[in-house]
Order: C-alpha cells, then structure tokens, then sequence
C-alpha cells in the first residue's frame, strides 16, 4: 500500500527518537555517557532513599518516574494494559538483583553500555560481547524448556500501584527535602527536573510501542532470526553517534572515558550475567520498567529486585568505580553466574 512506512524504518525511526530524548538528556546535564541508564538511576534513587549512603550516587531520577508513567500511559490509551501476576515471584525478584549486580560490576545497564559504544568507548564493545553471550546461554536454556511459569490476570488496580508509588516519590522529591541529594559525583549530575520527567515520559511512550529491550533484540535473532528489536536500538545508536561527533564527546580508546574502568575480563561478564538473567526474566532491564508499568506485577518485583540489589552493592562494596572492580565484587559476580545457571538448569516446564 502506497505511503505506507516500512515496519524496519518505522522501527529505526523510533530508535532514533529514543536517542534524540537521551541527546537532549546529556545536553542538559546529565552524566557524561549517562545520558539514561536504567541501572545507574534505580542506584541513584536507592542512595536518594538511604537505602545505601555512598554519598555520589544519591538522587531521585524523574527519568525512572517517567518511564514507568509513559508506558502506563500509553497502554491505557491503546488498551494494551493488562494487570497480570503469579510467575515466580521470588525467583524474578533474585533476578532482579543479580541484572543489578552485573550490571555496576561493568557500570551501566544495556542501554547504557549502547550509549558507550556511540561515544567510542570500546570498554562496551567488550561488555557487549559478554552481554551477546549471556543472552545466547539464556537462549539455550529456553530452547531446552526453560519457564518460570505463566502469569495470571489480576484486578487491574494491581498494576496501578508502582505507578502511583513512583509518583508519590517524585512530588515528595520536589516539594520536600526528605531524599538525599549527591553534592558531587554522578548524582549531582542531571538535566533541570521537568526535562528529564519529559524525557523519561516519552522513552517510556516509545519504548512501550516498540517494545524495546536489548536482550530481546539478540534472543529474536538467534529464536527466530528476526531483527526488528536490533533496528529500535540501531536507530538509538546512529542518533547518539551523532551527537557524540558533533558535539565532541567521541573519544575512541579504552582509558580516560567517563565513569568507566577498563577491566576488560570484568566488563565482559558484568555484562555476561545482565545478558543471561534478562533473557531468563523475559526482559532487560528498560524492558522490566516499561511491562511494570503496562501491568505486569512479575516485572514490577523484578524492579523491586534491581533497587534492593543496587543498595547491597554499595553497602557490600560490590560495585565497581573508574578505578575498576573490587574483589567482593569480583566474587559475587561468579557467584551470580552459578546462581543463574542453577535457575536455569532448574526451572523447565515439565513434559506431560
């Protein structure tokens, strides 16, 4: 039909406004090659709770608030919203945690280890491989009959809760002092508020619409050699490229780029045990927030799970620094890894 876009541009083209939102983002303040990290906000907004005190990394992250409302949102208003859950919930929360681990042992979420890669830090080049391996062992195992179980409808108020708690989060944000505030360090760092609620609005909008998720990108291509998901997040990577070139924050290498350690063994299986628990737990982490909030309780603990996971990180000194990894994160990483490949192994449906 004549006029018609074609799927994989109209695709690219919703990447494309997902990294015209995190170019707007960094331009306006937010950390260098931060511009939107799912995991270092959850961290930020966990130390802005107190639910850990590593004073640089505390604020409470309108880009989370809007996230979850965006995709709430818009899937009321296309009447994709569906109150579900019943699938594992335990087991999705120890997921959540272990996504979180993973992800401050290489410093930055799925998203943010793109975002990276467009400024030329080649750390996330490695981190990528390690992720692209963690989502084909993932893969296997669901190949194998991995599931934790299906999901059940529930009263759709259910799913309206994390939304309403994440709102009543952000006004207490801005009306009170109650939360801390980084004075310095990344937390201190972030664009004026209402643009970064905005920002966070329309990610969550687009990104529900086009389903993006970085794990589910690799797990279509190797299930069913589908590439659609690869385009969404293609197109986020060619904007910021260009942003990144014209602004002249690319800096191809490995040392000096920010908020990054060049432990390359360490990069490559943070990222390995994000890539393997996502596609155990059905999504990355951006995935986990936009089904939250189109009403799936199973994301939602799996969200609960990342903000207690960044608060053991920091308080257990697992996280890593520009300086690079610790040992008791080093350790808890494999330990991580031998945890999701218990799951793994254990959870498969079973064959009548």
């Amino acid at each position: 039909m004549e006029g018609k876009m074609n799927p994989k541009a109209a695709l690219i083209l919703w990447g494309g406004v997902l990294g015209l939102v995190a170019a707007c983002l960094a331009f306006l303040g937010n950390p260098g090659n931060m511009a939107f990290c799912i995991a270092c906000f959850i961290r930020d907004m966990a130390g802005a709770a107190k639910f850990h005190t590593a004073a640089v990394v505390q604020y409470m992250r309108p880009e989370i608030v809007g996230l979850v409302i965006g995709s709430f949102l818009i899937s009321l208003v296309t009447k994709e919203y569906r109150s579900t859950a019943g699938s594992s919930p335990v087991i999705r929360f120890l997921l959540g945690m272990v996504t979180m681990i993973g992800a401050l042992i290489f410093l930055g979420c799925p998203l943010r280890m793109v975002l990276r890669m467009s400024a030329g830090d080649l750390n996330a080049y490695v981190a990528f491989v390690g992720f692209a391996l963690g989502a084909a062992t993932g893969c296997l195992f669901l190949k194998k009959g991995f599931s934790l179980g299906r999901a059940y409808d529930t009263q759709k108020e259910n799913g309206y809760i994390l939304p309403a708690i994440l709102a009543a989060l952000f006004l207490l944000s801005v009306t009170t002092a109650v939360f801390a505030v980084s004075t310095e360090g990344p937390g201190s760092l972030h664009a004026p508020v209402i643009a970064s609620l905005a920002g966070g609005l329309v990610f969550g909008a687009v990104s529900q619409k086009s389903r993006t998720c970085f794990a589910g990108g690799i797990r279509d291509v190797i299930l069913m050699k589908n590439f659609d998901l690869l385009s969404v997040i293609g197109g986020l990577f060619l904007v910021m490229l260009v942003y990144n070139l014209a602004t002249g924050h690319f800096s191809l290498g490995f040392e000096g780029q920010p908020v990054a350690h060049t432990e390359s063994l360490w990069n490559a299986l943070g990222m390995y045990t994000v890539g393997f628990a996502a596609v155990l737990a059905g999504g990355c982490p951006l995935r986990q927030l936009i089904l939250a909030g189109q009403g799936s309780a199973d994301a939602a603990v799996n969200v609960l799970g990342m903000f207690v996971g960044a608060a053991v990180c920091h308080n257990f000194g697992l996280a890593s620094s520009g300086n690079g990894t610790t040992p008791a994160g080093r350790i808890m990483c494999l330990v991580c890894i031998a945890v999701l490949f218990v799951i793994a192994f254990t959870c498969r449906r079973k064959r009548s």
